[in-house]
C-alpha cells in the first residue's frame, strides 16, 4: 500500500483521555512501538499547556461521551471511537484518523504515522457512515469524480498497478489509464501518490 511507503523520525504522541485507565492502556500500547514516543498525557482540561510542554506532533484522543471537545487546529488527531455514531462528530471536529473498537498496537501506530503525513485513516466499518458526509464534493475538488473514478482511486490507494485494477473492475488497461489521468486532472496533481494523498485529505477515499 502507498501508506507503507511513508517513513519518518520517531513520532511524538500526546495521549488525551478522560479516564486514567484509558490513558494507562494507551501509554502501554505506544511504548511497545519503536516508531512512536509518548511525550505526554492529559485528561483534556490542560490540553494547550500539555501540548506546549510535550512538543507533541500528533494527538491520540480517546473519544468520550461528553460535549465535543475543542480540538486544536494545528496538530493532527486520531480519535478512538466507542461507537460508529461518533464518527461524524469526530470528523467534524477535525480528527482525521478514526478507529473503532479494539485494535492492535501496530494498527494504531500505522494510523498515527499516516495521519501525521496528512492522510486520512478511517476504520473500514465506518466507510458507510463517512460516505454520507461526502455526497457533496469539497470545494477544493476541481471537478466531481465519477463513481468509477472513485473505485479506481481506491484501488490505486491500495498500491495496485493498472493491470490488476483492470482485472478487478473487468475493464481494459487503457481504460484504467484514462481514469487515472482524469483523476489526477480533477484533483490537480501530477502523480498517483499525490492523488491518493489529496483524496484522503478531502475525505474522498479511506485507507
Amino acid at each position: 500500500m502507498i501508506v507503507d511507503e511513508l517513513h519518518m523520525a520517531e513520532l511524538k504522541v500526546l495521549i488525551v483521555a478522560e479516564n486514567p485507565l484509558a490513558r494507562m492502556g494507551l501509554a502501554g500500547l505506544l511504548n511497545s512501538l519503536p516508531e512512536l514516543t509518548m511525550t505526554g498525557q492529559t485528561g483534556g482540561a490542560d490540553l494547550n499547556a500539555e501540548l506546549e510542554v510535550s512538543q507533541a506532533e500528533i494527538i491520540v484522543w480517546d473519544w468520550g461521551w461528553g460535549p465535543t471537545p475543542d480540538l486544536p487546529k494545528d496538530i493532527p488527531i486520531v480519535a478512538l471511537l466507542k461507537e460508529a455514531s461518533q464518527a461524524a462528530e469526530a470528523w467534524g471536529a477535525g480528527a482525521r484518523g478514526l478507529l473503532l473498537g479494539s485494535f492492535a498496537a501496530e494498527s494504531l501506530g500505522a494510523a498515527l504515522v499516516a495521519v501525521a503525513h496528512g492522510l486520512a485513516v478511517i476504520e473500514p466499518s465506518l466507510s458507510s457512515v463517512m460516505g454520507q458526509l461526502n455526497n457533496n464534493p469539497p470545494d477544493a475538488l476541481l471537478e466531481q469524480l465519477t463513481p468509477r473514478e472513485l473505485e479506481v482511486l481506491q484501488l490505486v490507494a491500495e498500491g495496485l498497478p493498472n493491470k490488476t485494477i483492470a482485472s478487478r473492475l473487468s475493464i481494459t488497461d487503457h481504460t484504467v489509464k484514462f481514469h487515472v489521468n482524469a483523476i489526477m486532472t480533477k484533483l490537480g496533481v501530477q502523480s498517483r501518490t499525490e492523488a491518493v494523498v489529496r483524496a484522503t485529505k478531502l475525505g474522498l477515499i479511506f485507507l
